[in-house]
């Protein structure tokens, strides 16, 4: 619409001229203060922030929504390499699972198994409980103290179907929540298996990432609805990882502690696009392909990947 004073308030078209000179302001002011996101100045200002926390006070850090709560320890953010290997979803549930109050400790609960179910094109999971809270201290303090490498279990742990539950949210990305273990950097004198941490790790806090969350409810009791395949009881052991699994999950570890794994990602996604070189050194030093040797330009280059990245 075309300014025209006469159809306009005074006071209204005061205010208009103010802020439209107002916002002009803060977009030249804006042009003026541009950004550096140059490679130096990231880790300019990286370095700078290491700095002012090791300067900084830590009863001067408050929190952000209780100010009354200030910080009294610190500790170093690492990767968990403990269980990087591993695959977290987080699910939340419209009321406490199980049939016991909230008020009632129930062990069981952080051992329980959801099955994957369909049923007439319809999917939800299966929830199963072991019957006393005695098998599910059991289960938790073998699976705990058990090696992948251990022989299975002579006796399964028992779980029985409780309920069917729905999905009624599913989020394929979190990228703001995660596991966190603040480790003291201590081993414990009576561990579980009466084995020690092969090595201790530091003082820190270790993280893991979470792949989804999943909102699940009560699903509807249907007495109509045909299962294909419906199990009254989970009879759980632990197997030994195939060959397979193991170097799955090598692959996945070597994110967190192989110091070659960003150039071994690169070369993966150049074989992806063009000719696969049969010479190209795999996760670990682990040739491809059966290859036994790498040439010596590859070996500079490796060369000079440690030096960027460093060793472990």
């Amino acid at each position: 619409m075309p300014h025209v004073a006469w159809l306009r308030r005074t006071e209204y078209l005061s205010r208009e001229n103010a802020s439209r000179a107002s916002s002009s302001q803060d977009i030249k002011h804006n042009q003026d203060n541009s950004i550096d996101v140059s490679r130096d100045a990231q880790l300019r200002d990286i370095d700078a922030s290491f700095a002012a926390i090791e300067s900084s006070d830590l009863a001067s850090l408050r929190h952000p929504t209780k100010p009354e709560l200030t910080a009294v320890e610190a500790f170093e953010i690492f990767p968990d390499a403990e269980i990087w290997a591993n695959a977290y979803d987080l699910f939340r549930f419209s009321e406490r699972p199980g049939d016991r109050p909230v008020d009632v400790e129930d062990p069981r609960l952080d051992c329980a198994v959801l099955r994957p179910m369909e049923a007439d094109g319809d999917h939800f999971l299966a929830y199963y409980l072991t019957k006393e809270d005695e098998d599910a201290i059991e289960f938790k303090r073998n699976r705990l103290a058990r090696s992948p490498d251990d022989p299975p279990e002579d006796e399964p742990t028992h779980f029985h179907f409780v309920r069917d539950y729905e999905t009624v949210k599913v989020e394929q990305e979190v990228p703001n929540e995660f596991l966190l273990v603040l480790d003291d950097g201590m081993e414990d004198e009576d561990d579980v298996d009466g084995k020690k941490r092969a090595q201790a790790r530091p003082k820190g806090a270790y993280y893991k990432n979470i792949e989804r969350k999943m909102l699940l409810k009560k699903k509807r009791v249907n007495t109509y609805e045909a299962y294909g395949d419906k199990w009254d009881v989970v009879k759980l052991t632990h197997t030994p990882m195939s060959a397979e699994e193991a170097q799955e999950r090598e692959d996945a570890l070597a994110e967190v502690v192989d110091p070659l794994f960003p150039l071994a990602r690169g070369d993966a996604d150049a074989d992806a696009e063009g000719e696969v070189d049969e010479h190209v050194a795999g996760v670990n030093g682990h040739a491809h392909n059966g290859a036994e040797g790498m040439s010596e330009s590859r070996r500079q280059e490796i060369i000079d990947a440690v030096d960027v990245f460093g060793e472990e």
